[in-house]
């Protein structure tokens, strides 16, 4: 359904690059459009790609919805990412400690589920108004650990798209796998990247 080969590409060749970041894009958006959060990144030999969905969307209802309902575009979306971060590892060398996961939205909750579903250590994990997918009640026994990955869930404390209390609940289960977790609710923001976000990347790439 979706194209492991409709994929946009910015900062450092990837065969340069020391360090990659995958960008997933939210619904009714683009891979571009989301690369052009890169530009506010101050990266050194950062290679930077995005998958683009097919229709615009990963998935066709809320990341609340029952998983089936979101099927097959879910398992679809899923299987794209993991091809990413095992392209990295095998035809471009990169540890996985040396990639980063980054989605805004339905990009952010597929960016977490993803890591969820595959712990590992990463160097940062950035949901980005986003949430773990699946309806109150979801399992979340997923296995594996995280050994202090950076974990960012930062999210408006009034998105009329991502309840507050999933935001907070998704950095438990993070937590509880072993990440370093922030989750930073801003109080009235709307349903877009926040500045302390951007800022809270950059010093985790710093570090």
């Amino acid at each position: 359904m979706h194209s492991v080969d409709h994929i946009e590409t910015a900062g450092t060749p990837l065969n340069e690059g020391k360090r990659a970041m995958i960008m997933i894009h939210g619904r009714g958006a683009s891979a571009q459009s989301i690369l052009s959060l890169s530009a506010h990144f101050e990266s050194d030999k950062m290679a930077f790609l995005a998958p683009q969905a097919t229709g615009g969307s990963w998935y066709p209802y809320s990341f609340l919805a029952p998983m089936d309902d979101n099927e097959p575009g879910l398992s679809s979306a899923l299987v794209v990412i993991g091809h990413l971060v095992e392209q990295l590892k095998m035809e471009y060398n990169f540890a996985a400690k040396d990639i980063y996961l980054l989605g805004f939205s339905q990009g952010a909750c597929l960016a977490l589920e993803y890591a969820a579903r595959n712990a590992s250590i990463y160097g940062g994990i950035f949901g980005l108004s986003g949430g773990l997918i699946g309806p109150e009640g979801t399992p979340r026994d997923y296995p594996g650990s995280f050994s202090e990955t950076p974990v960012l869930l930062g999210c408006s404390d009034v998105d009329p798209h991502i309840p507050r209390e999933r935001v907070v609940k998704s950095g438990e289960v993070f937590k509880g796998m072993g990440a370093d977790v922030t989750v930073q609710l801003y109080k009235n923001f709307g349903h877009s990247v926040h500045q302390d976000e951007i800022t809270f990347i950059n010093k985790v790439m710093a570090s």
